[in-house]
C-alpha cells in the first residue's frame, strides 16, 4: 500500500484557474447512494454566513484552510483504484467515466465530479487521494468506492464474506491518523490544522445496506445493523474530536428507493409498492429514512457531549428526494433511468454495467439524475450540494463559518483538465 509522502508546496495550475490535482485512474463501482430542494433558482445568489473569498490574493477561505474527506463511491476521488491491481477490471477505469468534465477517467464514478468536488463553494482546491502522491497541505481524501462503515470481520460473523475492499471508515481513521504528523509535526501545528479545518464524515454506511441488499438479506436484518452503522459513524467522528476537530460535516443517505439498480431488481405489481410522486421504491426509502433518523439522533448525542464542537447533518436525503418530486424544476427529463447502462429496464442491469461491453451512454448526462444505476451524474451532484450549501444541513453550514460572508452562485466552472499522474466480484465493486 503506498504511504503518504511528506507534504511540498501547492502545485500550481497548469493553466487558468483550477488548481493541479493528481487524481487516480479510477475507482469501484462503489457507493453508498444519492440522495434540493427549493432554493438557486437560475441566476441568484444565495448568501450565507460562512467563508469570504480571500482566494482572490492566493489564499484559501476565510474559515477554513483544508478539507479532509471519508466515505466511499460518493466521494472517492481515485483511492479505490489506487489501491487494487491495475488490470483490476473495473469499468470506471475508462471513458465514459470522467467524459462530462475532466475529458478522461479521474477516479470518480460519474460522468465527471462528485459530491466533495462541489464543496469547493468554500474556496479550496479539489482534495486529492491519501492513496496518491499527492499534496495533502489543503487537505486529503480517504473515501473509497465499496467502502462500509463497519469492518469485515463484522459482516463474516454474520455469514456474509466481504469481497468489497477492505477499507472501512476505521482504515480510514488510521490513514488520517499516519498523514497528521506530515502535516502536523508539532501539537501546536496540530491543534490549529484540526481548528481550521472542513471534514467530512461520509456519505458513509449505505454499503453496509447495500451490500445486504443485494443478498437479499430481510429489512428486519437490515434495521438490527443499523445501530452497529450509526455507532462506527459516531466513533469516527469521536476520534476526530479526540484529534482537534471543530467543524465536521455528516451526511445521511440518499434515497435508496430511486435508484435504478434497485428499481430493476426489486420490480413489483404489489399496490402502494411505489411512491405515487416519484415512482421510486417506498420501502427502500422508508428504511433510508429509518437511518436517517437513527443518525441524526446520535449526532445530537455528539452535539450535547461536545458544544465546542459544530457538528452539521448534510440532508442528502431531501436534497435529493426534491429532485425526483419536481425533476423538470431542475432540468432533469429522465428521472428514473441510467444515463450509463444496458438496454434494460430503468437502462440498467447488473449484468451489463457502464463502461462494459454491451453498454450505451445517453447523448446529454445532465438530463439524468442517474449516471450508472447506482451513482449520480455530475449535474444531479452539483444540484444536491446546492441544496445543501443552501439549506438541506442542520444546523445551517453557516453555522461552521461564522462571522464571515462568502456568497455560492453557480459553483465554479473550469475549463481545465487535471493531469492524471496515476498510474471481487462484478456486483460487489458496482456498489
Amino acid at each position: 500500500m503506498p504511504t503518504p509522502t511528506p507534504p511540498s508546496p501547492s502545485p500550481s495550475p497548469s493553466s487558468g484557474t483550477c488548481p493541479l490535482l493528481r487524481i487516480g485512474a479510477g475507482r469501484r463501482f462503489a457507493m453508498a447512494f444519492p440522495s434540493w430542494a427549493t432554493l438557486f433558482f437560475a441566476g441568484m445568489m444565495v448568501v450565507l454566513a460562512a467563508v469570504e473569498a480571500e482566494a482572490e490574493a492566493g489564499g484559501g477561505s476565510v474559515c477554513f484552510d483544508r478539507m479532509f474527506g471519508f466515505g466511499d463511491s460518493l466521494t472517492d476521488t481515485g483511492n479505490f483504484l489506487l489501491s487494487v491491481p491495475d488490470d483490476f477490471p473495473d469499468p470506471a477505469r475508462n471513458l465514459p467515466y470522467g467524459q462530462t468534465f475532466f475529458g478522461r477517467p479521474s477516479g470518480r464514478y460519474s460522468d465527471g465530479r462528485n459530491l466533495l468536488d462541489f464543496f469547493e463553494a468554500f474556496g479550496l482546491p479539489y482534495v486529492p487521494p491519501y492513496l496518491g502522491s499527492g499534496d495533502f497541505q489543503n487537505g486529503a481524501n480517504f473515501a473509497v468506492g465499496g467502502a462500509t462503515a463497519l469492518n469485515g470481520s463484522f459482516f463474516r460473523e454474520r455469514g456474509v464474506e466481504p469481497t468489497w475492499t477492505p477499507h472501512s471508515l476505521d482504515e480510514q481513521m488510521q490513514w488520517f491518523k499516519k498523514l497528521l504528523p506530515f502535516i502536523a509535526p508539532s501539537e501546536t501545528e496540530l491543534n490549529e490544522i484540526m481548528s481550521k479545518s472542513l471534514l467530512f464524515v461520509g456519505e458513509i454506511g449505505g454499503n453496509d445496506y447495500n451490500h445486504l441488499i443485494v443478498r437479499e438479506k430481510s429489512v428486519d436484518e437490515l434495521h438490527e445493523i443499523v445501530p452497529n452503522v450509526v455507532g462506527a459513524i459516531s466513533s469516527g467522528i469521536t476520534d476526530l474530536i479526540n484529534l482537534g476537530a471543530k467543524k465536521l460535516v455528516v451526511p445521511g443517505n440518499f434515497p435508496i428507493g430511486c435508484v435504478p439498480l434497485y428499481l430493476a431488481i426489486f420490480q413489483s405489481q404489489k399496490e402502494g409498492y411505489y411512491e405515487e410522486q416519484t415512482g421510486c421504491i417506498k420501502w427502500l426509502n422508508e428504511f433510508a429514512e429509518y437511518h436517517n433518523r437513527m443518525l441524526q439522533e446520535e449526532l445530537e448525542k455528539l452535539r450535547n457531549l461536545h458544544p465546542d464542537v459544530t457538528i452539521i447533518y448534510a440532508d442528502y436525503y431531501g436534497a435529493a428526494l426534491n429532485i425526483f418530486r419536481a425533476p423538470l424544476k431542475f432540468g432533469f427529463t429522465v428521472p428514473l433511468n441510467a444515463c450509463c447502462g444496458s438496454d434494460a429496464p430503468y437502462n440498467c442491469s447488473p449484468s451489463i454495467l457502464c463502461g462494459r461491453p454491451g453498454s450505451t451512454v445517453c447523448p446529454d448526462p445532465s438530463k439524468y439524475i442517474s449516471w450508472d444505476g447506482l451513482h449520480f451524474t455530475e449535474a444531479s451532484y452539483k444540484v444536491v450540494i446546492q441544496g445543501v450549501l443552501g439549506g438541506y444541513a442542520k444546523p445551517p453550514l453557516s453555522e461552521a463559518c461564522k462571522g464571515a460572508e462568502f456568497k455560492v452562485s453557480q459553483l465554479h466552472q473550469c475549463t481545465d483538465n487535471p493531469t492524471n499522474t496515476v498510474s471481487y466480484d462484478a456486483l460487489s465493486s458496482f456498489i
